[in-house]
């Protein structure tokens, strides 16, 4: 059903809004949309009534179409309006719902004018509750946003926080693994530095090694300033300051235009030799005083703290090793000298030549065990005798001392060489019950034509005959001497004529430790017989050296060689 209204004054279009109103309540449009229905309303019939006029409004259904209900609105302006070009207005809202009941004009009828106000101040409350409802409900959801994006500030922040962490921690085990691999390869150079410097007992061989260590990785140059005597450290010496400044207070000492700052260091100015060159002086210190200073400069600009450390504790196994190497040079040369003057000169003998060597072990304190000597008895007889006492070094040379003076004293009783070994065997066992010794003694006499000898647990002598063949004397031999048990050492005897040679020897001569001493004692027998009774005759110490010359060049001497060569002249040499 249509319906027109004519609007000219403010009631005139409040009573129209109440009847729309109204209507489209009957016709069962929603609440918001009568309630925005009626608020676009009132402003365009504002706009009218300022403009003036006689404006229309008509409503009316209508049909979408599809079969839906539609109310539709429309404004008309006035002949003023429209002839100043001024568009009909117009406004549709969807109505599901037939009407309930017809709408009466509210234009003459004041109760039902304030019914539909109150109606309509009704919608207006539901809608305002509504639009309550969505203000909570978007502030809510606005406090929700807000917490929800605090939440991923925050979480951005514990990721950020978490990743720089994790950075740090890698950096940090960056950092340990270097640090952890640095120290394994100071440690490693240190442990092979030292086994190397402890593997010479020469220290200045200790001492050439070395620059050859240090040069290039640790240092660019390496001086070795070695005290030989005590007063050097107070002598004026083209050597750094800081040199000078370790040598007297034992403490490593750095020169340079910059502070070192490396642990257990004294800074000093730059050195006056060098001024452009860092240097650092460490004391090769013993317990005693120090044995001099090495001087290093680094291999670039300065040096790391910790290969400083590592520098100054190679420096003291160093200085431990050069003190050892000495201690062992000056043992050695004592005990050499003095075995050296213990060994006999050989007597002359009628018809009978003597020729002896020792030669000292090549390396190591092998020296002061063997000795031999040669003596005439009063009964025209000589005495020959070999031995090695066990042990090396100073105890040995002066055992061998004692025993050499205590067989000279027995032999002038006259006693065979058995006798004199058994003798020599309980002397040793009283006198030092825990050390040996073996040895070979050998009687020659100018109206016997035998040898008499006797040993104890010595290598056997060879018997070189005149007519070249060769016997190897191996005749039952006693025990070591000092070994605790009784023994009297049997005498042998071998038959002599002009022209034989007998060798006496040591161990050191035959015994190799690959080999055995087996081999060793047929090399001296082969060689031994290659010599001819002339060569003998004419001159036996060349014999002797050129005896020794196969036997002992094939390898290094670990031990020390006596050999002693008893040549009973020919007829014709008489």
């Amino acid at each position: 059903m249509k319906r027109t209204w004519q609007i000219t004054t403010v009631t005139d279009a409040a009573r129209a809004r109440i009847a729309l109103a109204r209507l489209a309540a009957a016709h069962g449009v929603p609440t918001v949309e009568r309630t925005r229905l009626a608020a676009d309303l009132s402003a365009h019939l504002r706009q009218c009534l300022t403009k003036g006029g006689t404006w229309r409004l008509i409503l009316a259904p209508a049909d979408d179409g599809a079969g839906k209900g539609l109310l539709r609105a429309v404004v008309v302006p006035s002949p003023e309006a429209c002839a100043a070009g001024e568009p009909p207005w117009e406004v549709t809202v969807p109505c599901p719902e037939r009407p309930r009941a017809a709408a009466d004009d509210v234009a003459e009828d004041p109760g039902a004018l304030a019914e539909a106000l109150l109606g309509a101040d009704e919608d207006t409350a539901v809608v305002l509750d509504k639009l309550t409802e969505q203000e909570d409900l978007v502030s809510f959801h606005r406090e929700e946003l807000h917490q929800t994006n605090q939440g991923v500030l925050a979480l951005h922040a514990e990721l950020d926080a978490a990743g720089r962490a994790q950075r740090e921690a890698f950096a940090a085990e960056r950092r340990a693994r270097n640090e952890a691999e640095s120290a394994r390869r100071r440690l490693t150079f240190l442990a092979d530095a030292s086994a190397v410097l402890t593997a010479s007992l020469n220290h200045e061989e200790i001492v050439r090694r070395l620059p050859d260590l240090l040069v290039p990785e640790y240092a660019s140059s390496v001086d070795v300033w070695l005290f030989d005597q005590e007063e050097d450290k107070d002598r004026a010496a083209p050597h750094p300051a800081a040199a000078v400044a370790a040598a007297r207070t034992g403490r490593p000492q750095y020169a340079a235009d910059h502070p070192g700052e490396l642990p257990g260091v004294d800074d000093h100015p730059p050195s006056a030799l060098n001024p452009g060159r860092p240097l650092l002086c460490v004391p090769l210190p013993t317990r005693r005083a120090p044995l001099g200073v090495l001087t290093l400069s680094p291999p670039g600009a300065r040096w790391d703290p910790d290969d400083a450390v590592m520098l100054i504790e190679l420096t003291r196994r160093a200085s431990i090793a050069i003190d050892n190497a000495r201690r062992f040079e000056h043992n050695r040369d004592i005990a050499e000298t003095l075995q050296r003057a213990l060994l006999t000169d050989l007597p002359a003998t009628e018809g009978l030549s003597l020729a002896a060597r020792y030669l000292p072990a090549t390396h190591g304190l092998n020296i002061g065990g063997d000795w031999y000597d040669a003596f005439p008895q009063r009964d025209g007889g000589l005495i020959t005798v070999i031995g090695d006492v066990t042990g090396h070094g100073l105890r040995a040379a002066v055992m061998m001392s004692q025993l050499r003076t205590a067989l000279r004293a027995y032999a002038v009783d006259g006693d065979s060489p058995g006798r004199l070994l058994t003798r020599l065997h309980r002397f040793l066992h009283h006198l030092q019950p825990d050390l040996y010794a073996t040895a070979v003694i050998a009687r020659f006499h100018p109206d016997e034509p035998t040898l008499t000898w006797a040993a104890a647990g010595h290598p056997p002598p060879v018997l070189r005959r005149a007519d070249g063949t060769v016997q190897i004397l191996d005749a039952k031999p006693g025990a070591m001497l000092g070994i605790p048990l009784t023994q009297e050492i049997d005498d042998h005897t071998v038959r002599l004529s002009p022209g034989s040679t007998l060798a006496m020897y040591t161990d050191g001569l035959v015994e190799r430790r690959a080999q055995g001493i087996d081999p060793g004692i047929g090399r001296l027998a082969e060689a031994l017989g290659r010599f001819r009774s002339e060569e003998l005759d004419a001159d036996l110490e060349d014999s002797a050296d050129r005896l020794l010359h196969p036997l002992l060049s094939d390898s290094e001497r670990d031990d020390d060689v006596c050999l002693l060569l008893c040549h009973v002249r020919g007829d014709g040499a008489r």
